[in-house]
């Protein structure tokens, strides 16, 4: 099975093209270009350089969230607008599971961390061992002392991943000594690894059509949470 997966939670935003035997090709940016402007080119470029038409790919993956709120939107919007037409099966990917695919063939506990503001992080944790991701936690919003506390308990190794990693590594006093950063080339969000977790829900039945596809926001945008606040002052 060919699939089209893609990842616009962050500033960075990747295609891919993939079968279950390889990566068939792979486009990454991390510029001040807004995703509107380089996801479609970049699919179409891929697909060109490829030599793979629509009529080849009979899947669509994407990270759906947690993430930037315009970024989860455009990717969603897009994976949905490619499967629409021929009524592709679509795969929703976890950002942050994605992320634990990029250290596949370690033995580790993958820390996923993405900057969302306010002094939190998007996080999950998972163990990798070999080519198998284990799920430890669901994806959660978590304090830099909260984080701290759970890093405390893990005795393996832990590597921390995402674009938040930096960040929390930075902001921990006393990071525990078995606590290191993934490398610049591993840490960050990539469509190919959103097609290998692709891979893996396609083969347990988890696919979904385009029009059940949606975005996956673990809090509300910051607008609305400040608007909530007001209304909720305002009332009492």
């Amino acid at each position: 099975m060919t699939i089209l997966a893609m990842d616009t939670t962050a500033k960075a935003a990747s295609v891919c093209l993939a079968t279950e035997e390889k990566i068939i090709g792979e486009f990454f940016i991390n510029t001040a270009l807004t995703h509107s402007q380089t996801l479609v080119p970049m699919i179409e470029q891929l697909c060109k350089n490829a030599g793979v038409s629509g009529d080849d790919i009979e899947a669509v993956a994407v990270n759906a969230g947690p993430g930037s709120f315009t970024g989860v939107r455009i990717g969603v919007a897009a994976a949905k607008g490619f499967a629409f037409p021929k009524n592709l099966p679509c795969v929703s990917t976890s950002t942050l599971e994605s992320m634990a695919y990029n250290l596949l063939g370690s033995d580790c506990v993958v820390c996923a961390l993405m900057d969302a503001r306010c002094s939190q992080f998007y996080n999950a944790f998972f163990r990798v061992t070999g080519e198998k991701v284990e799920r430890l936690c669901d994806d959660r919003a978590i304090s830099l002392s909260d984080l701290l506390l759970e890093l405390q308990g893990y005795s393996e190794k832990v590597v921390l991943v995402g674009d938040g990693a930096e960040i929390a590594f930075k902001g921990l006093e006393n990071p525990p000594r078995n606590v290191a950063l993934a490398s610049v080339n591993t840490r960050t969000q990539t469509a190919s690894s959103v097609a290998l977790a692709a891979f893996k829900r396609i083969t347990n039945g988890e696919t979904l059509t385009p029009a059940e596809l949606m975005p996956v926001y673990l809090r509300l945008p910051q607008a609305q949470r400040e608007l909530n606040k007001r209304l909720n002052i305002n009332g009492g």
